[in-house]
């Protein structure tokens, strides 16, 4: 399936869909997402909307190092950015909740040096990150999310 022609109202079925899972299980532990062989772990960040205000429930691959995470705007490698991404950068304190735990984070584009290694962890936990670089030719961003407070 190639995520990067999926349409808007898919992503947010499928979005949806997964995070009532999560909150029926009470962890975002029953929770993931498969293809080609690979399965990845996610989180879900909440952010709140650029534009309407509202708070938005998001899961994400979850790549995380020494308390911190990246949330790469992938879209599966479509032309434009998702929707979250604005969010984060006009509201930029966010929840990341991953298992049974909801923190505050902030949220950040990476340095030119820190996303190189922040993009390296990112495929170490999902590889197709680096087939949908290939498909696009927007740079993919990667937003540091650091522990608020």
């Amino acid at each position: 399936m190639d995520l990067s022609v999926m349409p808007d109202e898919v992503w947010v079925h499928d979005q949806a869909r997964l995070v009532a899972a999560a909150t029926e299980a009470g962890t975002t532990d029953a929770i993931a997402v498969e293809f080609d062989g690979t399965r990845a772990e996610l989180v879900i960040l909440t952010t709140r909307g650029a534009r309407s205000g509202r708070y938005r429930q998001t899961p994400v691959i979850r790549v995380e190092h020494e308390g911190r995470y990246a949330a790469v705007a992938s879209k599966g490698g479509a032309p434009s950015n998702p929707a979250w991404y604005y969010n984060l950068l006009a509201h930029p304190d966010v929840e990341i909740w991953d298992g049974t735990e909801r923190r505050p984070y902030r949220a950040r584009p990476t340095t030119e040096a820190e996303r190189q290694e922040w993009w390296d962890r990112a495929v170490r936990a999902w590889p197709s990150y680096d087939d949908y670089r290939s498909k696009t030719d927007r740079t993919i961003p990667v937003l540091l999310l650091e522990p608020a407070g």
